[in-house]
């Protein structure tokens, strides 16, 4: 449709307007807006879209779809300002974006855009993001939906990636999540912790606000208890619980080795698992978690980076004395199964650092970031994905292991 045709008079209302550049250059758009909405929604150019924000001819409008690609970002305040006008005039707005920076997209998502999806449109995404704006998800609080117990002896799980960029907070978050949706009865209860205490991106990942209470909580954890505890923590749709990073960056040692312990035992007295996403740097509390833990996820690609670091971290841990025993290492972004080549290399990897690679995690391609970016684990975007498969695995093994132990005992 053209921005002219979006604004004739027409018996049906507009409740939706696509704002772009060329709205031709989208034209999966164009026909997913159709399917969903038929004739009741209309075009706008950038220039145009503030303007007709600010008529009475608006006033119908329930959403508006603004698309954008890698050519825009030297136009992104004038989209910035198409947002603000719509958060203004109480029209919610997601935001179509093809090949654009983390963090152009960021900044757009954190002036008011309820809702991304990724360019070309994967099936269904546009519905799906439609829904999500007509009936957003309630966001409630852990602490009035879970009962605190204190009397569960949880499985903890910590996530540590050996290196930037090495996907622990990806892991950490969907093996958290497959966890909470294993098919059992009575469902396991599941606590996410993120301990990154100054990038942390947990709540990044499940789109949840990092609130204040988290900094309270971690400010005076000698007069925490059930409750307090659960009452900082937020739920993913009902069943995921998560304690975030604070709203503001904080050193490292803002928390210490005895703050550690009482947060982690809160979580496991309260939960069937804990899993807990730890900061790439080692620091004074990390032999608290390790010793803590009762596997200790170690992520790491196929790298000299990698490499280095894990020696570094074996020879450090021996050094000390910890239980190095604990370390599982998983294969990030690991070879194809066909890839003779790199497997021979992951081989000659484990043999020089005297590893054993336990997991190894295939490619996720684009759909991993766009996950994460959209605030969703991989099972509710891209759930055949082969990381979710893998994960998926990954949990229903815990799982069956810990069901057989507490059997035993």
């Amino acid at each position: 449709m053209t921005s002219t045709a979006a604004l004739q008079p027409d018996p049906s209302p507009i409740v939706a307007c696509t704002v772009s550049r060329d709205v031709q250059n989208f034209d999966l758009l164009i026909e997913d807006m159709e399917t969903e909405l038929g004739e009741n929604w209309g075009d706008l150019s950038f220039e145009d879209a503030q303007m007709f924000l600010g008529q009475a001819e608006s006033d119908s409008l329930e959403f508006i779809a603004i698309a954008i690609d890698e050519e825009d970002e030297d136009d992104i305040g004038q989209v910035a300002d198409i947002l603000k006008a719509a958060k203004r005039k109480g029209v919610k707005a997601l935001v179509i974006a093809e090949e654009v920076s983390p963090i152009a997209l960021h900044q757009l998502l954190k002036l008011g855009a309820e809702e991304f999806v990724p360019y070309p449109l994967p099936d269904g995404a546009l519905h799906d993001a439609i829904e999500r704006l007509r009936n957003p998800p309630t966001m409630v609080e852990a602490g009035s939906t879970v009962n605190a117990t204190g009397d569960r002896d949880g499985v903890v799980l910590p996530v540590h990636g050996i290196a930037g960029g090495s996907g622990a907070t990806t892991f950490a978050v969907n093996l958290a999540w497959e966890l909470a949706n294993i098919h059992s009865d009575p469902m396991p209860r599941v606590c996410l912790l993120d301990l990154d205490i100054q990038f942390g991106s947990v709540s990044t990942y499940l789109d949840l606000p990092r609130r204040e209470a988290v900094f309270e909580l971690l400010s005076d954890t000698a007069s925490m208890d059930n409750d307090a505890f659960l009452q900082a923590c937020l739920t993913f749709n009902d069943k995921l619980h998560v304690l975030t990073a604070p709203p503001e960056m904080l050193p490292l040692d803002f928390v210490g080795q005895e703050d550690i312990e009482r947060i982690i035992e809160k979580a496991r007295t309260n939960f069937d698992y804990v899993i807990i996403d730890m900061p790439s740097s080692v620091v004074n509390w990390t032999e608290t978690v390790l010793h803590a833990s009762h596997v200790y996820f170690t992520l790491l690609e196929l790298d000299m980076r990698s490499a280095q670091n894990t020696l570094r971290l074996i020879r450090a841990l021996k050094g000390e004395e910890l239980p190095i025993e604990k370390l599982r290492f998983a294969l990030n972004r690991a070879p194809k199964f066909t890839d003779l080549t790199g497997k021979s290399r992951v081989k000659r990897m484990a043999e020089s650092l005297d590893i054993k690679i336990e997991l190894q995690i295939p490619e996720g391609g684009k759909q991993v970031v766009q996950s994460g970016d959209h605030g969703m684990p991989l099972a509710e975007m891209a759930a055949k994905n082969p990381v979710r498969k893998e994960l998926q695995k990954l949990a229903q093994s815990v799982h069956d292991l810990n069901e057989s132990e507490a059997a035993g005992g």
